[in-house]
């Protein structure tokens, strides 16, 4: 039943996947339950570097002690973004969100914060908002949103009315992150170019830098062409390159 609590087997199933390198949606398929379940299971307990099924069946014990002893909290409507939507469906989503984000190669919790911010209808959230909304310090939420800014994908700005800075992603939060990658290829392109020289065109590996450093380039001048027009039609704004 997909709506059942996980018991110790079954976490003790997900700690077994995770040791051998299954997917969340293998380990899911095992179990019978929907791979959302999963991710945010692991998501919860440390990630999937540090999930461990006793520990995690005892903090789920405690939540459910929680649940039956106190009244659920209503969800925050300054910032939470949920629209009166079920968290829980939320939730989910956003745990499936950062998962896709870290087998990208994104820091756990540098995506987080972004799948926390891309399923807010505001697009942006305090630092307090943060750390409830993701259970974590507010160091952890400075130190992420500090990777985030650096990539060009979130942005600060002041909030006058809470005295507080929002973290917020623009509608071309993507075209951003494009164009910020593809910056990074041209600077490689021309570290290749030089390398090529002084290592000697004729050689195998500046004949390697060389070619390398013509390919980047080239598709960098593509995707930057492609991003600047896709941008022009689907933001209401001409994104700022």
């Amino acid at each position: 039943m997909p709506g059942r609590r996980l018991t110790r087997q079954d976490r003790r199933e997900i700690a077994a996947g995770l040791r051998d390198g299954h997917t969340y949606a293998a380990i899911a398929r095992r179990l019978g339950r929907p791979t959302s379940t999963v991710t945010r299971e692991v998501m919860r307990n440390g990630g999937p570097a540090d999930y461990h099924a006793d520990r995690a069946h005892q903090a789920g014990k405690r939540v459910v002690r929680r649940r039956t002893t106190h009244e659920p909290a209503a969800p925050s409507p300054d910032g939470a973004g949920l629209a009166g939507r079920d968290p829980r469906v939320v939730e989910d989503v956003s745990a499936h969100i950062t998962d896709l984000f870290v087998r990208s190669g994104l820091q756990r919790m540098a995506a987080r914060v972004l799948a926390a911010l891309l399923t807010t209808d505001s697009g942006s959230l305090t630092s307090a908002e943060l750390v409830r909304r993701l259970g974590v310090s507010p160091a952890a939420v400075s130190k992420a949103v500090g990777l985030l800014e650096a990539m060009g994908v979130v942005h600060r700005r002041r909030d006058t009315r809470r005295r507080a800075e929002r973290y917020a992603i623009g509608d071309d939060v993507w075209f951003q992150a494009i164009m910020a990658g593809a910056r990074t290829d041209t600077r490689i392109a021309a570290a290749s170019a030089r390398s090529a020289q002084a290592l000697g065109p004729a050689t195998p590996a500046g004949a390697r830098l060389e070619n390398l450093s013509r390919f980047l380039h080239r598709v960098s001048e593509d995707l930057v062409r492609s991003a600047e027009h896709w941008g022009r039609v689907y933001f209401t704004r001409p994104p700022a390159g």
